[in-house]
């Protein structure tokens, strides 16, 4: 493995742990980014937090719409100059997976200040709870961009949520709990997951996929292969959004109110962006963004998902398939980005078929409802672990190589659920009249 360039990536991750009282975002940060990364790549951090500020003033009733565009537009500028997957894949480090949590910062700051401007009656809860009135000062809002230990891999959290926190409002009015046994857990998993994944990818290099030996294996040898590639690489994911946990959590960011058990419990999930578990044994893919990048789904849904749905109708799927092409987008211009999410989206909706297949069954065959649930825990890992070849291998030739030695047969299978939707249309399950009544 290529040695990584620990000192740029601390500097890229700019870690801040906020003191008791009143908070002002510490400043040394950008000045450590600078001196490491050079005058030229810290500038493509400044470049959108200015831009926003500018839109704020004079274009506030259009800003957010125009800072999503600039935005990505920018970012896929950046992704274009520096394309950094063929490093990132070696595991080496730069400035544009910074700039990929920038981007949903900055964006999402400027549609809740354009959202502060409409009427409560038409807004969603996530709107009416996010929206800004008034602008934040220059201090804070740099310091909810660039720092608070989440500028290299996220999560991505709300300008909201980030003042209450520095002014002691909301939930932090109060006396806080200890964060040091959450950050320990935190850390533990962290390395956990590190050591799993060094021990691992030895074992399951990606140069496998274009190797004469792969070819040379049978259908289900190499389909198993693929399976245990995607595993390995969700170990280093894992490990780097547990110790970006780690960093949020100890600051006191990550807390997000207690449970109603008694005695309360703190939660800290605030800063939390994948559960292990719930990943690895996911019953259903319409469940995966919810457990998955969790923080950045979230985004998703609230920015893309939700306000492409038009007022008294529901979503479809343009509205799935259009929120995965912008994260396609989002992490850059590879093809196997793209061929990774446009599956996702086919293997979510086809998920949803077996799901309604599954309620259509009446209560009295349970064994035939549990025999259809294995069958979507079964497909989704199959869909799942075939489709992230291409987020990990990125070139076009790679991903089609690789798809194509099982036959296809992650996408061909979403598709033909998609079409025997339309031909299988179950009756809708019965409700109760509590169910009714709701």
């Amino acid at each position: 493995m290529t040695d990584l360039d620990m000192d740029s990536m601390a500097a890229t991750i700019g870690v801040s742990v906020s003191d008791s009282g009143t908070r002002t975002p510490p400043l040394q940060a950008p000045f450590c980014r600078t001196f490491h990364l050079g005058f030229l790549r810290i500038y493509i951090f400044w470049c959108p937090c200015r831009l926003v500020i500018f839109l704020w003033r004079f274009f506030r009733a259009k800003c957010g719409i125009i800072t999503f565009f600039l935005g990505f537009g920018y970012l896929i500028g950046c992704h274009v100059y520096y394309m950094s997957g063929d490093a990132w894949k070696e595991g080496g480090i730069d400035g544009t997976g910074a700039l990929m949590v920038l981007t949903l910062k900055v964006i999402s700051c400027a549609m809740n200040y354009n959202d502060g401007l409409l009427k409560e009656d038409g807004l969603r809860e996530p709107q009416k709870k996010n929206r800004l009135f008034k602008l934040p000062s220059l201090i804070e809002y740099f310091g909810y961009c660039l720092c608070c230990g989440s500028h290299f891999a996220g999560p991505v959290y709300e300008m909201k949520d980030y003042l209450e926190w520095t002014e002691r409002k909301g939930i932090w009015s109060g006396p806080w709990p200890s964060p040091y046994l959450a950050t320990l857990r935190a850390l533990v998993q962290a390395a956990f997951c590190m050591a799993l994944y060094l021990y691992m990818v030895p074992h399951h290099p990606l140069s496998r996929f274009t190797e004469p030996i792969y070819q040379e294996w049978g259908f289900w040898k190499r389909l198993s292969y693929q399976y245990r590639a995607g595993l390995t690489a969700r170990w280093k994911y894992y490990f780097i959004w547990s110790i970006s946990e780690a960093s949020i959590i100890i600051s006191g960011l990550g807390f997000s109110g207690w449970t109603d058990s008694s005695p309360p419990k703190p939660k800290w999930d605030r800063a939390k962006n994948v559960d292990i578990l719930g990943v690895e044994f996911t019953k259903s893919a319409v469940e995966l963004p919810l457990v998955w990048n969790i923080q950045v789904s979230t985004w998703l849904r609230h920015y893309v998902y939700d306000r492409l749905v038009q007022k008294g109708k529901k979503p479809g799927f343009f509205q799935l398939l259009a929120t995965q092409t912008v994260s396609a987008v989002w992490h850059g211009l590879y093809p196997g980005y793209l061929a990774f999410f446009v599956q996702s989206a086919m293997m979510i909706a086809g998920s949803r078929v077996i799901y309604k297949w599954q309620q259509a069954l009446p209560p009295k065959m349970g064994i035939a409802k549990k025999i259809m649930g294995l069958m979507n825990f079964a497909y989704t890992v199959l869909v799942l672990n075939y489709s992230c070849v291409g987020f990990m291998v990125l070139s076009l030739h790679e991903t089609i190589a690789s798809y194509g030695s099982v036959y296809y047969i992650g996408t061909v299978i979403p598709i033909v659920l998609i079409l025997l939707s339309y031909v299988i249309k179950p009756a809708k399950p019965a409700r109760s009249k509590a169910q009714k009544a709701q």
